[in-house]
């Protein structure tokens, strides 16, 4: 009896939630899962110029990059929990294999880091802060020119 409810809230611990999150949404693809955990009206900063608000917004710009860049991997490197915050730092590898960001396709592979924090409630993340270099990303693409070195 005591093994259910433990492995329950093991499942909806913020660092099992936030490792699913990138495992199904980001490399597996899944906008299922987008529904399952998060929640409907989950604000998600960092991630373009306004804060997204909910399924419907965040699925807009999950398909854009998911477009842009295929195969995409984000691998959790370690994560920090606190409460029902997580932070989560990543290591995300793909391709540029869509023009759906802004200029066209280049078929080149980015490899770049980021971290994200969140906070999980029942199982869900119900706020989210970004941070990833897509500067790096823009580079590596050659869309944006590297800084000459000192």
């Amino acid at each position: 009896p005591n093994a259910e409810p433990r492995t329950m809230n093991e499942l909806n611990s913020p660092d099992s939630v936030v490792r699913r999150w990138f495992d199904e949404v980001w490399n597996a693809g899944r906008e299922e899962s987008i529904e399952r955990l998060m929640a409907p009206n989950a604000l998600v900063h960092g991630l373009g110029d306004e804060v997204m608000i909910g399924h419907a917004q965040f699925l807009a710009y999950f398909r854009k990059m998911r477009t842009a860049l295929r195969p995409i991997e984000v691998n959790v490197v370690r994560t920090v929990v606190e409460g029902e915050m997580v932070v989560a730092h990543c290591h995300v590898t793909a391709r540029h294999s869509g023009a759906s960001l802004g200029g066209p396709q280049t078929g080149r592979t980015v490899d770049f880091w980021g971290m994200t924090m969140a906070r999980v409630v029942d199982g869900q993340i119900v706020q989210g802060w970004n941070s990833f270099d897509f500067l790096t990303m823009f580079q590596q693409f050659g869309w944006v020119p590297n800084p000459p070195s000192p």
